[in-house]
């Protein structure tokens, strides 16, 4: 730039305010350092562009675990919630997920005052176009599109879709953020000339419509769950459901329409070159990959209470506007529909997230932290768990202290960064429940007990919450001793219940922890036989119940933890050339060098790394050892 001036030194800087970039910054702040958030537009502070809802399956258990560390997504999601549903109940519990539809204006005014509020926090509109060392090597300088430069200790990059952002539909394309932003447009040059590996990927989101050309007559209804579950373990009074959505389908005109018009979609033509992501695609994108299928799904929720837009979840496309309007007319209830904002794909840089480590910190740039959609994941819900890690080390790399890092079997935070780290992304990451090999014991019920002192001892979670919490898993033992010492002799009423429930009557006194094992019997059922019971709020007993039913399998769970942790505590020196060691096969050599990994652990989990390649580093490792 031409012209710069001192703007001043920081601990940490933060850029970008979505998700990621708001857990990052109230993470550092909170730490006790000085933490400068950029975003370029205030306005759009915790935006949600694409669904206004927080949660859903593997989701919910992030924002769990994200409140359990003292992050703030699920307290501002209790306090916008339009509806509220508890998915998968008819599976088990490991998959158990909370999911709520927000009013997404509310949700982003709120967090932005969260911001405002915050001790130690510094919120400015300024688009970053520079990232460099500073003169001395050690810290890092931010500079602006006016000049102003920013001196801080750690960075934490967190662009979400921005960095590059470029728009599609159909024909059309231009350089875009999200909902008609300004892009990031200068930022990633000085990344690449930093030698971070960048690379494209592409999302996109559905159209929103006019809440008063719906046709809601004919269509499924879908209504929240009553009472509401809380997402934060500080939400002591859920409010309550306010809005319902509705359930439509796709048909064969639907598809016509599409296949008919697929040579217009960028997708199609050649034009989007970025990597979309595999378990969210367009609507074009499902008649073309599944053709056999003769509907799909839609919901068509709200967006606040406060607008009349509706947003139609399941139908995000990058076709022409006016295709678009063809294809939402063919379907029920959106015959008459009248289109508010049209869909759109938008594509944007990230970078390879196999240059970082654990902590999110970029190994050959010390102190320079990635977060979020930049680190090639998808959804709200992981950029927020991403931000909170990264903040959190960036801070503690200020102040000198440990690193924070999260291993596969304490989260689902850190199955998810050790995926990303590890494994790498080819396509835009979702979290699943089917990526963790140990979800019976990381379920969302046991959060807290799971991470709530990593944050009391980091600092980020304070009295009265720790003091809840110490009372609820004091409450949890005490109940769990009681059901295993607890001995219900047989009687016509327990009987009776045992019997409307098919399962078999008791002719012996029998533990209450045994019938409670029973797939069919609960807490609930047994509420009228169980009059010791003492008065502990329902999660407790959910806990216990889940931990009595599933014993066995957690146990089992619990030693294969037992022996990763092993491997884990294996450690590798890092900057380690692999090609040195005699007996590995070139893959691996290759993959190991790429990744370096931490520990054994981490390094049989990378891809082209095999059991037999293990066995050789383990023995590498005590001939260095001895």
């Amino acid at each position: 730039m031409e012209h710069e001036y001192d703007a001043g030194a920081y601990d940490v800087a933060v850029v970008g305010a979505g998700h990621a970039g708001i857990e990052a910054g109230l993470a550092s702040a909170r730490l006790g350092c000085s933490t400068l958030v950029f975003t370029i537009n205030l306005d759009a502070v915790g935006n949600c562009p694409c669904n206004p809802s927080i949660g859903g399956t593997a989701k919910g258990h992030l924002v769990r675990e994200i409140d359990a560390l003292g992050g703030e997504m699920g307290r501002t999601t209790d306090k916008c919630f339009l509806q509220s549903r508890m998915l998968n109940l008819g599976k088990g519990p490991a998959v158990h997920s909370l999911r709520c539809q927000i009013d997404r204006r509310k949700y982003s005014e709120t967090m932005k005052h969260v911001l405002e509020l915050q001790d130690n926090l510094y919120l400015k509109q300024a688009e970053v176009v520079d990232l460099r060392h500073a003169a001395d090597g050690k810290l890092w300088e931010l500079v602006t599109r006016m000049g102003a430069v920013y001196t801080v200790k750690a960075v934490v990059l967190a662009t979400g879709t921005f960095l590059g952002g470029r728009v599609y539909i159909g024909e059309v394309s231009y350089e875009s953020g999200p909902d008609g932003m300004f892009p990031a447009a200068f930022l990633s040059e000085p990344l690449r000339k930093l030698n971070l590996r960048l690379r494209r990927f592409k999302t996109g989101t559905p159209a929103r419509a006019l809440r008063s050309s719906i046709d809601f007559s004919d269509l499924e209804v879908q209504k929240g769950d009553d009472p509401v579950v809380p997402f934060s373990y500080d939400t002591l009074e859920p409010g309550k459901n306010r809005e319902v959505c509705h359930v439509s389908w796709t048909n064969d005109r639907t598809k016509e329409v599409i296949l008919k018009n697929i040579g217009r979609s960028p997708l199609y033509s050649g034009h989007i070159k970025g990597i979309g992501p595999r378990y969210c695609p367009s609507i074009e994108d499902k008649i073309m990959r599944f053709q056999d299928k003769p509907r799909h799904q839609l919901f068509i929720e709200p967006c606040g209470l406060h607008t009349e837009e509706m947003y139609l979840q399941g139908m995000s496309s990058s076709l022409p506007e006016e295709v678009q309007l063809q294809f939402y007319h063919t379907i029920k209830g959106l015959e008459h529909v009248q289109i508010m904002r049209c869909a759109y794909a938008i594509e944007y840089d990230c970078v390879d997230p196999q240059q970082m480590a654990a902590t999110l910190e970029f190994r050959s740039q010390p102190g320079l932290y990635g977060a979020g959609q930049f680190n090639g994941s998808s959804g709200y819900e992981e950029a927020a768990a991403q931000g909170i890690v990264a903040g959190i080390n960036a801070a503690l790399k200020v102040q000198g202290r440990e690193p924070m890092i999260l291993d596969r079997a304490s989260s689902y935070i850190g199955t998810l960064v050790d995926d990303l780290v590890t494994k790498g992304v080819t396509d835009p990451y979702r979290m699943m429940t089917s990526r963790s090999e140990y979800r019976l014991v990381l379920r969302q019920d046991n959060a807290d007990e799971r991470l709530t002192s990593i944050g009391r001892k980091l600092g980020l979670i304070g009295d009265a919450r720790w003091a809840r919490f110490q009372k609820k898993e004091e409450q949890k033992a005490a109940e769990f001793k009681r059901a295993q010492k607890t001995v219900m002799p047989p009687s016509k009423a327990l009987n009776a219940l045992l019997v409307s429930h098919e399962t078999s009557p008791v002719t012996t006194g029998v533990r209450l922890a045994d019938l409670l094992k029973r797939p069919q019997i609960n807490y609930q059922i047994l509420t009228s036989v169980d009059t010791d019971r003492p008065d502990y709020p329902d999660d407790v007993f959910e806990n216990v119940e889940i931990e009595l039913k599933y014993e066995g399998y957690i146990k089992r769970q619990k030693a294969d933890i037992a022996e990763m942790r092993r491997l884990e505590g294996r450690l590798l020196p890092q900057e380690l050339d692999y090609t040195t060691i005699t007996g590995l096969r070139s893959e691996a050599q290759e993959k190991l060098n790429k990744v370096q990994p931490s520990n054994i652990g981490q390094a049989s989990r990378i891809s082209g790394v095999s059991p037999a390649d293990v066995s050789v580093l383990l023995i590498w490792l005590t001939k260095e050892k001895n």
